[in-house]
């Protein structure tokens, strides 16, 4: 098990997938966790999901751990694959709970009640392919299982 979390390859499309990734979600997470960014704050976030939402406690916080920490793993290549299929299965949860019912399409005009998962469905193709692929280069999951990569 600890072989396929940790083992990539030397691989640059990895590293712009898991940065670009990271670097989206980075925000969202802090605004959950920390309020950052015009965001709420943990106690707000988590009385959303689970008052507001219906979400079990622990799956609210599993999203915000997700969100947050998952973002920052991904930006820093750390439990890669993990952190990926965290950040793909809020979105899938996202698209479910409130986005399909907006359709396909973003609200890009502000004509609509809600977005739609068109990006939604971006970021969990790029967190497949992390899934599968692993961080890549410049991963500290790389450097952490280096006896069985290529060189650095």
């Amino acid at each position: 098990m600890y072989k396929f979390v940790m083992k990539t390859e030397n691989d640059i499309s990895s590293l712009v997938l898991r940065l670009f990734l990271g670097i989206v979600f980075f925000p969202h997470g802090m605004q959950k966790l920390l309020g950052w960014y015009g965001g709420k704050g943990f106690s707000a976030t988590m009385h959303h999901f689970t008052e507001g939402m219906g979400i079990a406690y622990i799956f609210a916080l599993l999203a915000v751990i997700a969100e947050s920490f998952g973002a920052l793993g991904l930006i820093i290549g750390f439990l890669t694959r993990i952190s990926a299929f965290g950040v793909g299965c809020v979105m899938v949860v996202a698209i479910f709970m409130v986005h399909f019912q907006h359709g396909f399409f973003m609200n890009w005009f502000g004509q609509k009640s809600g977005e739609g998962y068109e990006y939604h469905l971006l970021a969990i193709a790029i967190a497949i392919a992390l899934v599968i692929r692993g961080g890549g280069k410049w991963s500290l999951d790389r450097l952490i299982f280096k006896d069985q990569t290529d060189d650095l």
